[in-house]
């Protein structure tokens, strides 16, 4: 069984790292935090987030993990932050599409609702990472929650895995390389993905974060 540990500034792009490295998709590993990001004061004390991911893990590898508690604790966890921000909205807990999603609506306050999303999903991705942080502190698990706003996440998971799959097609038919454009670590694993579907190809990530970009070559 194959295995890395790999560090990042955030647990997603540790995971990605990784999961690129074993050239497995995250269904197909078992993962592992090691270390939650910090940090630190004025970058005193500062730490990387540091995971441990294994390829070809057995079936029901993630059966002890309770996703109902967690999203109990991530709704909780959303209420009290959002309240605290002065925030007016609802926090539900559905499952899509095989994972378990807390989101947020604010039918009455868009304009709050698109400061929690950010630009390119930026500050989506920082609530993300808090509520993993929170969850895993209480539970002791990694967390398998997925925070959305107003179906944000789950829109443009559908828009990137069609992106990348038009761009895996021309690059197995053209032989050329493609450069997407800027990703968070979250979306950028949604492309490692899709392109693995595709076969045939590989995948990397090059450049430094927000600019971060998935490079899609031809295998061999």
């Amino acid at each position: 069984m194959a295995e890395v540990e790999k560090s990042a500034p955030t647990v997603e792009e540790a995971i990605e790292a990784a999961l690129t490295e074993l050239g497995v998709s995250e269904q197909e590993a078992r993962i592992e935090v090691v270390q939650e990001p910090r940090s630190g004061i004025v970058g005193i004390g500062a730490q990387p987030a540091v995971v441990r991911v294994r390829s070809a893990a057995p079936a029901g590898a993630a059966d002890d993990i309770d996703v109902g508690e967690q999203a109990d604790v991530a709704a909780e966890f959303l209420e009290g932050l959002l309240e605290e921000m002065g925030v007016a909205a609802d926090v539900e807990i559905n499952d899509t599409g095989g994972s378990t999603y807390v989101e947020i609506w604010g039918g009455e306050d868009p304009e709050g609702m698109g400061r929690l999303i950010g630009r390119r999903g930026l500050t989506l991705e920082a609530l993300q990472d808090i509520v993993r942080s929170a969850v895993q502190q209480r539970t002791g698990e990694r967390c398998l929650v997925l925070v959305d706003v107003e179906d944000y996440r789950k829109r443009r998971r559908s828009q990137v895995e069609h992106q990348a799959q038009d761009v895996g097609r021309r690059v197995k038919k053209t032989g050329r390389p493609e450069t997407l454009p800027p990703m968070g670590a979250y979306e950028r694993k949604v492309v490692h993905d899709a392109i693995a579907g595709v076969g045939g190809l590989e995948t990397s990530s090059e450049g430094e974060e927000p600019n971060r970009r998935v490079v899609v070559r031809r295998s061999g």
